[in-house]
């Protein structure tokens, strides 16, 4: 892609399940089955395709032993670690942590920890993540999803003009920033998203997984 350099890359912050707290050790199987009101049974199938996605994809995710957790205060730390320009690398780590090591990404021990992997000060986040700093931030990015109409994860927005949710292939996200750098050029952003989607599959919202 010839324009890739100028291309920016901002993560915002949502929320599914904000009101969710792990209080009692659920397993993902546990929460699914409790949430959705499905057998353990079909949780665990449900998420073995999003496991063989993955694996397709050349990436491992292991659900047996996934913590489920809140995730505001990672969101916290991702607005801190954007601070120091190291927001994508902690977006992988704490995807690493969440999804691979099955770390409690809800704990803030473990958010130290990952803070000081990726070159944060300790003292720094220790502060932020005892402290309320960056909490506005994350509600905002929250508010301002909503507003635009996302509902679900993994959603992509480009120049605020255009949507792509969902595990789309590599063409559709080449098309859409194609498009959208393109009129970038000529236009100014709009407000309204129009959905670049050959469909509506792999998205997920607050009412479980369309794969």
């Amino acid at each position: 892609m010839p324009f890739k350099n100028e291309i920016e890359v901002d993560w915002k912050s949502y929320q599914l399940n904000p009101e969710y707290h792990n209080t009692n050790n659920e397993s993902v199987y546990d929460y699914l089955s409790r949430s959705k009101g499905m057998p353990i049974e079909q949780a665990k199938q449900m998420t073995k395709q999003v496991v063989d996605m993955a694996a397709n994809a050349g990436l491992s995710i292991d659900f047996d032993t996934n913590i489920p957790a809140n995730t505001f205060n990672a969101h916290r730390l991702i607005h801190l670690a954007a601070k120091h320009n190291l927001q994508d690398l902690a977006e992988e780590k704490l995807f690493e942590a969440h999804f691979v090591n099955s770390k409690n990404i809800g704990e803030t021990s473990v958010l130290i920890d990952l803070a000081v992997e990726i070159g944060l000060d300790k003292d720094e986040a220790e502060s932020v993540l005892n402290g309320n700093e960056f909490a506005e931030a994350v509600r905002y990015d929250i508010y301002e999803s909503q507003n635009l109409g996302i509902r679900g994860v993994p959603y992509f927005v480009m120049d605020r003009k255009y949507g792509v949710s969902g595990a789309q292939p590599v063409q559709a996200f080449t098309d859409a920033l194609t498009q959208s750098f393109t009129e970038w050029k000529e236009t100014q952003p709009k407000t309204t998203l129009t959905s670049l989607n050959k469909n509506d599959d792999a998205v997920c919202d607050e009412n479980g997984c369309e794969i």
